[in-house]
Order: C-alpha cells, then structure tokens, then sequence
C-alpha cells in the first residue's frame, strides 16, 4: 500500500535543516504508528514537488532514514517503511480512571504558593513589539555559529568518551580550571578547583546554599530582592529577614546581630541596580566577623559594565573564607544554558557537591564542555563585548526617551547592566499599568513582587533592554508615559 503524499506536510515551527525537517516528519510518522511496515513512500521526485523543496534534499533525508533503517529501498520499485522500523506500541483502549488520591494530605509539602520565578512574563513575549523584560537575549547579538562549532567540537571522538561517563560528583575540569584562571581574577578573587562547583544557573547555587546554611536560621535578605530567593529560603526552613536598601544598597548598620547568613548582590544590587562602596563593604565583612554570619554574594550581571569597570566582588575582600560567591553564564550566554558556580571554601564546597550529587549528580557534561570551549577559544568575550556595546546603545536610548516623556528613573546602575529601576507617580499600582500595556504590545515587569510583606510598594516597576531593538525603545516609552498621563486607568 502506498502511503499518499498529501499526508505529507511540513510544521512551520519546526525546528532545523529541510533535510532534517523531513527526516523528523517521516521518523514521526513511523513512531506514531500512521506509517507502517511494508508501505511505499512517495517518490523523491513527487514529495519534493509536494513540500516545495528540492528533490536532493528529499534524496538525502531518504538517505539518511535508510543508514537508521527506518525505510528500505526495493530496487526501482522505491521506498518502503522498513520491516525492522520501530513498531508503535500497542496500548490498547484507556481504562477509565476515577481520582481517589486526597492530594491535599498525601502531600507533605507544598511549593505552588511561593511567589511566580517568571514573574508573569508571558510564554509569548517575542510576539510584544515592545518587550521590556528582564532576563531574556536577543537572539541576533548571540554567535550562533561559533557556539555550534563549539558544541560539535565537544562530540568529537577526543572528548566523546568523557562524554559519556558517569561523572558522579565531578565537573568538566577545562571549565573549573577557566572559571578559576580566567573568570574569578577579573573579579579579584583566587580560588582553586576544590573551591569552586558548577551548577545549574544561579537559582541552584542560591538553592544549594541556602539547604547548607539557613536552615531553622534567621537569615537576611535585601528588600527588596530576587523574589525567588525568599521562596528558596523559606523552602529550606529559615527564619526569613527583610532589611530594606537605600540609593547605596544594603546598609551594614541596619542588620541584625542574631541573623547566621546575610544573601546580598553588592555590585548590582536586584533589582535596583546600586553598588555598595567600598566603606560599606568592608562594614559588611567586620559585621559578619563580629556576629559569625555568613555572606552569600549573587555576583549576577558583573560582565554587562559597558559604563565602567565593575567595582571588585566582594569575595576579593574576603580574608575569613565567610562569604559565599555565586556566578552564572546565564544571562551572558543565554538563560536557557542554566550553568553558574558556586566558590567558597573547600570544605562548603565539598558538602555542596555531595548534596548536588544525591540530586542530580552533575550539570550534562556536554553542555559544561561546550561552554568551555565558547570560552576557551575566545568567542566569550568577543561576545560579551557585542552585547555590551548593544546594550550601551540601547540605554542611552532609554534614558533619552525617559527624560523626554519626564518618566522617573528610581536606580540605573553606575556600570551598566540590562534594566533600569523606575518609579511611577504617586497613586500609580503597576500591576494595573503593566496589565494595560501589555494590551497595547508593551511588557514591562511591576515592582511589588521584588518586596517583602503585605503592605508591598505599588509603584515600582522595571524596564529591560535586553530583548528590544533599540529602534523600538522611543515608541515603547511613549505608550508607557501616554499610559501614565493623569486620569490613566493604572490609577
């Protein structure tokens, strides 16, 4: 039986080559059951015709399927789904199932009532045609192309064997060693392999820590801060303590003496982008001395310092072994990669890689591999450099449209970064305001979910320029001031 060639067709959002579009469409086919063993495929000639495409990519795509022994060829008769294709698995017909399960005391914890980690982004947001949210790249500055040249060089016969080995515990050492030759002493600080521990992104880090050190603690928080990080604390069981920032971040003198770990983002302070100075630096470390606390300093965005150069972490300043680094390639690289690092001493880190280890044993060491060699070979930071000189365009278009429309600006950072803090008129709720813009294609994020308590500020919100091409950052404003004219409905 022949299959007809009109069930043939080819998903616009799929993702590849045309030769791996149709090689996907035939396997799919197959897998599902609709094509089945012993049935001729359209001719090269007439599926090429039917799909649009050349009949050598038809050819090779067959090609290929034939190396997989998904189709057979029959001498001049064509092509047929292979006898020993894979066979769809027969299920039978679907019992009828009726829910008996009480979820509501079967489960001994809950974790759905913590604050959104997407802060309500929709899934949609590149279809916005002015998307100022945070933590999302532009595709068009990443390099593509050196990237895939990196991952294909990571599944070669050389590194394929390391590849394929369970590391238990253990990372990619070419990544730890550039991570410790390369990455930390640009940010002062020196630490050997058995200090340092890839993760999955940042939030892993955060979440690692957090399981060492605050249980059944008081531990301080910046307020306001990365939302996710109180649902992490409070998952871990601490005793969660707001301490509010000022223009300058956090303020040594305002924290509390009984408090055992103090999580902190000195040289970008989330979300409104101040530096702690030096005098407070320095005050933070002797506090901590003083009352035996802990430091966990989230070092994110340290790259994007297109302003000037960022001010050193304050791990570098660290003599005690107190404070905690976390790292990430994530925002630089795309967020989708989920790698960071954690730093510290050999004998927290040596408890955070057993811990990581029962969970899910290491970050996949392709991933890790083909970052170092993103890194290694150079392509890193030529790319750092394109983004940052993108973003220093960009923000000098933000910030010349924020002072034509006399929007206010609450913190913007003095390095650089990918957002700016705002603050909107007295009375406004931006929750409200980011509702109506987004049904004008504008996206920007509300402030309240970065704070503590009930009694939240409504009127903050923050503007990225990471995702939006600089040509479109004047008009987004204009919506956005247009918005916020008196009488707005954000009121």
């Amino acid at each position: 039986m022949a299959i007809p060639v009109e069930t043939f067709f080819l998903s616009p959002s799929a993702q590849g080559t045309l030769q791996a579009r149709i090689q996907q469409m035939v396997a799919e086919g197959v897998l599902s059951g609709r094509f089945r063993r012993g049935e001729r495929l359209p001719s090269t000639r007439k599926l090429a015709q039917h799909l649009g495409v050349s009949r050598i990519t038809v050819t090779l795509a067959y090609t290929e399927l034939l190396a997989s022994d998904y189709l057979t060829s029959r001498g001049r008769s064509g092509y047929f789904v292979s006898d020993n294709a894979p066979e769809p698995p027969e299920f039978g017909p679907l019992a009828q199932r009726t829910e008996k399960v009480d979820w509501g005391t079967a489960l001994t914890r809950r974790y759905t009532n913590g604050p959104r980690l997407d802060m309500d982004k929709p899934s949609d947001w590149t279809t916005y045609r002015y998307p100022f949210i945070y933590g999302q790249t532009d595709p068009s500055l990443f390099d593509h192309a050196n990237w895939r040249l990196c991952a294909i060089k990571a599944l070669g016969a050389r590194d394929f064997a390391l590849l394929t080995r369970d590391l238990f515990d253990q990372d990619d050492a070419e990544l730890v060693s550039f991570i410790s030759r390369q990455t930390l002493p640009r940010r002062g600080i020196v630490a050997g392999p058995d200090e340092i521990l890839i993760t999955l992104g940042a939030q892993n880090a955060l979440w690692l820590a957090a399981q060492l050190l605050a249980k059944q603690r008081k531990v301080v928080v910046e307020d306001p801060c990365y939302p996710a990080l109180r649902g992490i604390l409070r998952q871990a069981g601490a005793q969660v303590a707001p301490i509010g920032v000022d223009h300058d971040g956090l303020d040594p003198d305002t924290l509390p003496d009984d408090a055992s770990v103090i999580f902190t983002t000195p040289s970008h302070q989330c979300p409104t982008s101040s530096t702690l100075p030096r005098p407070r630096r320095e005050a933070l470390l002797q506090h901590a001395a003083h009352t035996n606390a802990i430091i966990v300093e989230d070092d994110y965005e340290f790259e994007m310092s297109f302003l000037g150069a960022p001010s050193p972490a304050l791990k570098s300043l660290d003599q005690d072994g107190r404070v905690i680094y976390v790292g990430s390639f994530s925002k630089s690289l795309f967020p989708g990669l989920r790698l960071g690092y954690l730093v510290g001493s050999a004998e927290f880190i040596r408890e955070a890689r057993a811990l990581r280890a029962a969970i899910l044993r290491h970050p996949p060491g392709h991933i890790q591999r083909t970052a170092a060699y993103f890194l290694s070979l150079g392509h890193y930071d030529a790319l750092i450099r394109r983004i940052s000189k993108a973003y220093g365009a960009r923000r000098k278009v933000l910030e010349t449209a924020l002072r034509a429309h006399n929007l206010e600006i609450a913190g913007k950072g003095a390095h650089g970064g990918s957002s700016i803090w705002m603050q909107a008129p007295a009375g406004v709720d931006t929750t409200r305001l980011a509702a109506n813009l987004r049904a004008q294609s504008v996206l920007i994020e509300p402030g309240a979910p970065f704070f503590a308590g009930p009694d939240r500020p409504t009127g903050f919100y923050r503007l990225a320029y990471s995702s939006i091409p600089a040509e479109r950052i004047e008009e987004g404003v204009a919506r956005i001031a247009a918005e916020l004219a008196p009488g707005d409905k954000a009121r």
